[in-house]
């Protein structure tokens, strides 16, 4: 039985999430993730390579970091995930330049007990004071763990690629017009975007356009519109689309958002 729970708190989107057969497609988010595995082991492919998440391991996805999901086992998995603004964390560590989480997966338990204790703030829908407050002490504990480093700045013609899909997300994605602004060939242009993000450029502007509806739907509180904006054919669309990122539907997340 697949379960999916979001709750937001402070800025920050909670995930208590236990999965047996769903499968997460390959996909990024814009916001760091990091979570524990309660039960079980998370199984996911990241940066070309396969990583095991144990019983109370850690799991850290920088900003667009394409990544999949899976329970590793018919035994199934139980876990719950953080998704945090990039600029709020920097603000939050004082940080100027954004950072990266070079390791995947790790154990710390202190790490851990901080994840799980705001986790469980939002999740229960503690006071939002409260879960800043905890917010703060998480990030003191990946200050102390010296588990960051600062990011690469994107390749300059893979951000305007990038800014050029990002201001396109109500049509329908044009990769010849693309090619031609950017002076390459069609299939340069896929494998070079591929090497630098880790998906293709349909992947990158689909996720685009599901992040968008998902901010759509929490501000408005109306999935119809998030569907007219971000150039999704009809609920279903969105829906079918939306579940293999999130694990819920459009209106199921909307309804954890209430």
């Amino acid at each position: 039985m697949e379960k999916f729970i979001y709750k937001k708190s402070a800025g920050i989107t909670a995930l208590s999430a236990s999965i047996t057969d769903f499968s997460y497609k390959r996909h990024a988010h814009k916001e760091y993730a990091i979570g524990v595995t309660l039960r079980g082991i998370q199984h996911y492919n990241l940066d070309g390579h396969l990583h095991l998440s144990y019983e109370n391991g850690i799991m850290f996805f920088n900003p667009e970091q394409a990544h999949d999901g899976m329970a590793h086992d018919e035994t199934g998995l139980d876990y719950v995930m953080l998704y945090i603004d990039p600029q709020m964390l920097l603000q939050v560590m004082d940080k100027k330049d954004i950072i990266l989480f070079p390791k995947p997966n790790v154990y710390d338990d202190k790490l851990k007990q901080g994840i799980l204790r705001l986790s469980h703030a939002i999740l229960n829908e503690k006071d939002e004071t409260l879960c800043s407050e905890l917010l703060v002490a998480l990030t003191d504990s990946l200050i102390e763990t010296n588990l960051s480093n600062t990011y690469k700045k994107d390749h300059k013609l893979i951000k305007t690629a990038k800014d050029m899909l990002h201001a396109n997300l109500q049509s329908v994605l044009k990769l010849d017009q693309m090619c031609k602004e950017l002076d390459l060939s069609k299939f340069q242009f896929i494998r070079l975007f591929k090497a630098h993000t880790g998906i293709t450029p349909y992947q990158y502007f689909l996720n685009c356009r599901l992040e968008h509806a998902k901010q759509l739907i929490e501000k408005k509180r109306d999935i119809y519109s998030a569907v007219a904006e971000c150039g999704f054919v009809d609920l279903t669309h969105l829906n079918r689309h939306f579940k293999s990122v999130y694990g819920t539907t459009a209106y199921e997340y909307m309804s954890y958002m209430n």
